[in-house]
């Protein structure tokens, strides 16, 4: 999302190729091979300026796993944003994300909302015609829960092999769903019951964005989470990131952190995280959950 300059639609320069440039090469240097983008990231730039770095690097994309996201629509002009799976837009959005990324294919695309105005038998026709193509290899969503990927899942053919919801320390509603049940703090939990359990069933990875809590707990962070977090980094001779990343892969739900930083220092933090299993005893996880809530468990 950091990629190719403001929240605008300021062209991009040269500048911010050589930034994402810098970001691609040094992910790669610490392991990480998937690159996540979407076609609304800095109003489509992000997509378009890592379609640069492609470009000017022979043999990057096959190294590489692309993907990205369709379904939200900015607002412009007297247009309100909204959410849009209609076959059609699904079909165009892909047409531009892979004019914008100058590539052939898309590895997995993902549904990036769901839109309460689209049925399931049209979007999993556009789907299976993306497929048929050959210009989409996987199909996955983002921001839905078991029930919504049921729904869609029952009308598609093709596995959806992704669920990509905000998880951080700082987000932790996906945990506390579990063990906040019959208490009463279970009535302001929204996040939907069993999605996680369902996405392990039928093979669904599971992909945290905001896994870093935007550096609530990192950096120059002033609290006993961020001490805490210090603390096990040093015990363990690694970072704070990879600590905060290594809470949520050490979950049994196989969940895979996204990182959304694009500055090499931030990344190389997260080095660890790609390269070593989480390093957090039992104990340890549960005293960064409590140190987080700030309240005992029920």
């Amino acid at each position: 999302m950091g990629l190719g300059g403001g929240w605008d639609r300021t062209p991009y320069t040269a500048g911010d190729v050589d930034r994402a440039q810098a970001a691609v090469e040094t992910a790669l240097e610490c392991g990480i091979t998937v690159f996540d983008l979407a076609d609304i990231y800095r109003f489509g730039t992000s997509e378009a300026v890592f379609g640069e770095v492609l470009a000017r690097t022979p043999g990057l994309r096959e190294r590489i796993t692309v993907q990205t996201k369709c379904g939200i629509r900015l607002a412009e002009g007297k247009r309100p944003g909204h959410y849009d799976l209609r076959g059609e837009s699904i079909l165009r959005r892909v047409e531009e994300s892979l004019a914008r990324l100058r590539t052939e294919v898309i590895d997995t695309l993902l549904l990036h909302r769901p839109d309460p105005l689209t049925g399931p038998e049209e979007i999993a026709a556009a789907l299976r015609e993306l497929h048929r193509q050959g210009l989409v290899r996987r199909f996955g969503v983002s921001n839905m829960g078991a029930a919504q990927i049921a729904h869609l899942q029952s009308r598609l053919e093709l596995p959806l092999v992704a669920n990509q919801l905000e998880m951080s320390l700082a987000r932790r509603d996906w945990v506390e769903a579990g063990v906040l049940l019959n208490t009463s703090a279970a009535t302001s939990n929204g996040f939907p019951e069993g999605t996680l359990e369902a996405c392990a069933d039928r093979g669904v990875q599971l992909q945290a964005w905001g896994a870093l809590a935007a550096g609530r707990y990192t950096g120059d962070a002033d609290s006993p989470t961020a001490g805490l977090l210090r603390r096990l980094a040093r015990s363990k001779d690694t970072t704070p990131e990879t600590v905060l990343l290594w809470w949520l892969a050490r979950h049994p739900a196989g969940i895979v952190p996204v990182i959304g930083t694009s500055r090499p220092d931030r990344i190389r933090a997260c080095r660890d995280a790609a390269l070593r299993a989480p390093d957090l005893t039992h104990e340890e996880w549960y005293e960064l959950w409590i140190t987080a809530r700030g309240t005992p468990l029920p």
